[in-house]
C-alpha cells in the first residue's frame, strides 16, 4: 500500500512539473504588451541679439541642434529669445522683448551669475553656458535626453484652430506656451553687425504662462494669437512645464502649426 501511495505522489509531481514548463513556454512566447518608455523632449533656450557680434554662430548652432538625431530619439526643441539690452540708436532688434530680457535675468540669479550675457544657452532650465559652444551643447543635450521626463505634455489641435493642452506632473509647476518661427532673416543696418544679413531659427514670437499644474494635472484650451506677417508654415507651438523653485523643466512637447487653419 505504501508503494502505491509513493507512486501516485511521484506521478502527480511529474504532471505538475510538465504543466509548469508548458505555462512558462507560453508566457515566454507571448509578445510583451508593456508600453515603450516615454522619450524626453529637451528644451534649448538661446538668449541672443542682432546687436551682438558674437551671437550669429550661436544662432546658427541653434538651428542645427534640432536637426541632429539623438541616440535615444529624444526631440530637441529650440527657443530663440532675443533680448533688448543690446538696442541702441544704431540698431534695434525687431524680434526682441523686455520680457525675454527679464527671463534671462531670472536665470542669472538662479545660476548665481554677475548678470545676463549673450549668447547664452540654457538647457532644460538646469545648465547654462556660452551659446556658441557646440561641443558643450551636444554633451548637455545628450545627458538631459537620457533622463525620463518628469511630466507628460500633449498638444492637440482643435477644429477651430485652438489647442487643447494637457499636462500630468507630480510636481507643482507653471505651464508655458511659446510660438516660434523659422526661416527668418534680417539685413542689419547698424550696430556691431552692420551690413551683415543674419539668419534665425526658432525665434520666439509669443511667450506666455497659460496655467499652473494643480493636483497633478492641467488641462485647458488655448486660443492662438498669430499675427498676419508670421509665416504659418514656419510656426511651431511649444508647451513646457517649469518649476518655480529651481527653474527645472519637467517635460515638453511641440506641434507644427502649418496644417492648422488661420483664425485671424
Amino acid at each position: 500500500m505504501h508503494r502505491w501511495t509513493t507512486l501516485v505522489i511521484a506521478l502527480a509531481v511529474a504532471f505538475l512539473l510538465v504543466a509548469v514548463l508548458r505555462s512558462a513556454r507560453t508566457v515566454a512566447a507571448t509578445p510583451s504588451t508593456a508600453p515603450p518608455l516615454a522619450k524626453r523632449s529637451v528644451i534649448v533656450e538661446l538668449f541672443t541679439s542682432e546687436g551682438c557680434s558674437s551671437c550669429p554662430p550661436a544662432d546658427e548652432l541653434l538651428g542645427h541642434l534640432r536637426q541632429e538625431a539623438n541616440s535615444n530619439g529624444a526631440e530637441v526643441i529650440p527657443l530663440g529669445f532675443h533680448v533688448d539690452y543690446w538696442d541702441s540708436s544704431g540698431w534695434h532688434d525687431r524680434f526682441d522683448s523686455s520680457a525675454f530680457s527679464k527671463r534671462q535675468e531670472d536665470y542669472a540669479r538662479q545660476f548665481h551669475l554677475d548678470g545676463p550675457y549673450t549668447p547664452q544657452m540654457v538647457i532644460d532650465g538646469e545648465t547654462e553656458f556660452v551659446g556658441s559652444l557646440a561641443g558643450r551643447a551636444r554633451e548637455v543635450i545628450a545627458q538631459s535626453a537620457a533622463q525620463p521626463p518628469d511630466a507628460s505634455v500633449s498638444i492637440s489641435p482643435q477644429s477651430n484652430g485652438d489647442l487643447l493642452v494637457q499636462v500630468g506632473s507630480a510636481q507643482p509647476a507653471a505651464v508655458m506656451l511659446a510660438i516660434t518661427e523659422d526661416n527668418l532673416a534680417t539685413k542689419v543696418g547698424g550696430g556691431e553687425n552692420d551690413g551683415r544679413t543674419l539668419h534665425h531659427t526658432a525665434v520666439v514670437r509669443d511667450f506666455r504662462r497659460i496655467g499652473q499644474v494643480r493636483d497633478g494635472k492641467f488641462s485647458s484650451t488655448v486660443q492662438l494669437e498669430l499675427l498676419k506677417d508670421w509665416k504659418l508654415q514656419d510656426l511651431r507651438a511649444i508647451v513646457f512645464v517649469q518649476t518655480a523653485d529651481n527653474g527645472r523643466i519637467l517635460g515638453a512637447s511641440s506641434l507644427k502649426l502649418g496644417s492648422l487653419p488661420r483664425t485671424n
